[in-house]
Parts: C-alpha cells; structure tokens; sequence
C-alpha cells in the first residue's frame, strides 16, 4: 500500500510520484537545547492530509542527526524547494533561532505564488515578513497547526505526478493553459524531464501568466534539451472584419490601435486584431464576438462568425493560441466603425479603426501574427 505522506529528510531523494509536496521552510535550532518545530508541523501534516495519493514532505534536517556538508545541503534545499507545491515558512525567531537563512529564502520563494506564513506573537524581527504577506495576498496564520492547516488548504485535491512533471506545481498544473500544452507534449512523444517554475502572475488567486524552466526529453532526437523557458497565458480568440473591395489590396479591414508598453513602434501603439482572453474557460467564438464588441463598440451576433484555423503566436516560446474568425461587415457597419471613438473598458483604452488591406501591409505598425491573421482570412482559399 502505497505511504499516504512521505517525509524526506535533508540529502535524501523523494519519491519519483506524488500527488502534492511541501517544503518546512524555517529556522533550524543552532544547539540540541533548541527544540526543533518540524516534527510537530510534520505529525500535524500526516493528521491533516486527506487528498489523494502521496503528500511529500521535504524536511531540511538529516533524519540521523549528521549534517550533509554545507554545499549538498545547500544545493537540496534550493532544488526542492524551487520544485514543490508549496513552501510553508514557520518562523518562531528567536534566541537559538536566528533564521538567518530563513530570510534569503523568504525572499527567494515569497513571490512565487507557493508561501504560506506563519509566525508566532513572539516572535522576533517579523514584522516586514508579515507586511509583505499581507500586501502581496500570501496567507498568513500565528500558530503553527494553523500554517499547518493553510498549506493543506493550498494542497487539497492533488493532482498524481511522476517524473519531471511532478515539480509543476499545482497552481501552475489546475491551469488550463498548461493542461492544453501536456497533452500537445504528451502526443508528441516527448517528456519533461526536469521543471521549475520561474514565475506566476498574479501571485494569489488563479493564475492568469506563468513561465518554466524545463528540460525536455525530445523522442525525434533521443535526446535531453535543457535551459528552455515556456510561456504561457490563456488562448486568445481574434476577429477579422471585413469589407470586400475590388481587389485584395482594397478590401478595408477592422482593427484596434491600442497602447502596448512592449511595443518598439515609434509612439508605442500596434495595430492589432479586436480579441482577447478570458480566465474563464468560453467557446472561441464565444470569446470572440464578445472581445469584438468590447474593443469596437459594435455587436456582431456569434453566428455570423467564420471559423479558421488556430495557431501560436510566439512558439519559439510561449504556448498560447490564438483562434481567428472572420465577419463580412456590411456597408453601414464599417461606416459606422470609421472614425468611431475610442472604447475604454477598465485600464483597457483601444481605438477602433479601418484599414485599407495595401496600406496595412506597407505600413510597421501591426505585428505579424496580425499580417498573418488578415492574409490566411483574406487571401487564404
């Protein structure tokens, strides 16, 4: 039967499957005087865990009592931490408990979307570490089964991993961003061998943005490629709206100038495609005639929509699609998006504007996924 949670002591390896993983981050006692707090934080763990399959529990203390030399078990602390579910932080600083290093890591994970924080009321020199959880959404308690209990929170459900996939963490995992780009990879053929999570956005809540380190064993070459980094944020569902003229180059197109700050233009504006994402998972052209009548101010029914095909954007990178459908305006409606005013939704400014097809392609100011979206619609047979 397989150990509902395993606990793995400094310089030992994990498990090669688990379901969810912690790391004890915290001060470890400098004299035998000093208790330490990790056993109780582990017995309370083991009563609380009710998830499916394997909690692994990473511990940064040597199960018999002799100390890995200082660089293996500096290099295991990083490893796994970097690559768990969550990092939960007790931190009862004090004599005998200076938690020195314990601040680097705090600072090291306290972004990453993983951290839950606890710290006793008397606790010494807290007091920025609460503040910072408190203004960035990381959950905070003042007893440890509390901390305890907001960990198992995060981890509850679980997910079964194996292998390198196992060190997604799970925020990252329950996205559907990343569960549409492991089935790509998992029909491919290849794997991921190894995985860190460089970064979340937001840090609480669902995750919207997220970025790995991987290595990846690619089946067509028999071969570990490693120091890549994905991208990923949700799929976009894109419109091209359209009025035919005498020729390609004449038709008139419907798109939307609106500032990037990643723009190179010359003021910062791009001419893109009216469209977008949503965190809520909706059928593309869903998404699309919605987005459309957002970012143009007019309402174009699902139905009259044309389907095409979907592709990456940036996929040297990032993993998200975008979906492109089509629309055939009528004269009254393009007329009416001619020198239409700018629609502001949120922190959300887009102008719409028209474009004769000739002078969208002679001019720099639209991306190519934008060219490629307009010529596959227009051009494509």
């Amino acid at each position: 039967m397989t150990e509902r949670v395993v606990v793995v002591c400094a310089g030992d390896d994990p498990p090669a499957q688990w379901s969810a993983s912690v790391f004890l981050a915290g001060p470890t006692p400098r004299s035998a005087e000093v208790p330490s707090w990790r056993p109780g934080a582990v017995a309370a763990i083991t009563a609380g865990w009710t998830g499916p399959g394997t909690l692994v529990v990473f511990v940064p203390e040597p199960a018999d009592g002799v100390w890995p030399d200082y660089t293996h078990q500096r290099t295991w602390e990083l490893r796994w931490g970097d690559r768990c579910d969550v990092v939960l932080f007790w931190i009862p600083r004090g004599p005998g408990m200076p938690a020195l290093t314990t601040n680097d890591e705090f600072g090291r994970w306290k972004d990453s979307g993983r951290v839950v924080l606890g710290t006793p009321p008397e606790a010494e020199s807290v007091r920025y570490q609460r503040a910072y959880a408190k203004d960035n959404g990381i959950p905070t308690a003042d007893t440890l089964a509390d901390t305890v209990d907001l960990a198992l929170a995060e981890l509850a459900g679980g997910v079964d991993r194996e292998g390198g996939s196992r060190f997604v963490p799970l925020r990252v995992w329950r996205t559907e961003a990343f569960r549409r780009w492991r089935t790509t990879v998992e029909r491919s053929g290849n794997e991921v061998v190894d995985a860190a999570q460089v970064w979340v956005f937001p840090g609480s809540g669902p995750v919207v943005f997220w970025a790995l380190r991987v290595s990846m064993w690619v089946a067509a070459e028999d071969r570990v490629k490693s120091g890549e980094v994905v991208l990923s944020r949700p799929d976009l569902a894109s419109v091209v709206a359209y009025l035919p003229g005498r020729t390609p180059h004449d038709t008139e197109v419907v798109l939307v100038r609106e500032f990037r700050p990643s723009a190179r233009t010359a003021d910062g504006f791009v001419l893109e495609l009216p469209g977008g994402s949503h965190q809520a998972v909706i059928e593309p052209v869903a998404l699309a005639a919605l987005e459309f009548g957002e970012e143009t101010g007019l309402v174009v029914a699902a139905e009259r929509l044309v389907a095409h095909t979907s592709r990456q954007l940036g996929a040297t990178m990032s993993t998200h699609r975008q979906a492109v459908f089509s629309v055939r305006l009528t004269e009254a409606e393009m007329a009416g998006l001619r020198g239409a005013p700018p629609v502001a939704d949120g922190t959300e400014i887009t102008y719409p504007v028209v474009w004769r097809v000739g002078d969208l392609f002679a001019d720099g100011s639209a991306d190519w996924t934008t060219l490629g979206a307009v010529a596959e619609v227009l051009l494509g047979s």
